[in-house]
């Protein structure tokens, strides 16, 4: 559905470190890039990417949830993005509410973002 999503960060350095720490588990590297003002664009498998840009003013927290092929995918997430300097916001589990193999795990960002990385599939 997506090509891409843009959105501001308040300190493009820490967030552009975070999100390419906390998400290289899922294989997710830079793949563009130029001044803050424009941004980084990162991208994993697929063609859909998410940009990153200084913002002027602090920006609205988000929540985004990236797709995880595996459950361990989910934990090494988690691990990355906590050294990454997130804070915990959901361990690595099984959230039934939604599905009953919903493997799900939480962590907000430097600008307060909830970062979510999602496995749909039953446990190997």
């Amino acid at each position: 559905m997506f090509d891409h999503v843009k959105f501001g960060v308040s300190d493009y350095e820490a967030s552009k470190s975070f999100f390419l720490k906390a998400l290289e588990p899922l294989g997710v590297v830079a793949v563009g890039g130029g001044e803050q003002s424009y941004g980084i664009e990162i991208c994993g498998k697929g063609d859909a990417s998410l940009c990153l840009y200084q913002a002027e003013e602090k920006p609205a927290p988000l929540h985004i949830a990236f797709q995880a092929d595996t459950r361990q995918q989910v934990d090494d997430f988690h691990h990355a993005a906590l050294l990454a300097g997130g804070k915990d916001n959901g361990a690595p589990g099984l959230r039934p509410n939604y599905h009953e193999n919903y493997y799900a795990a939480f962590v907000l960002g430097p600008d307060g973002h909830n970062i979510e990385v999602v496995c749909h599939e039953p446990e190997a």
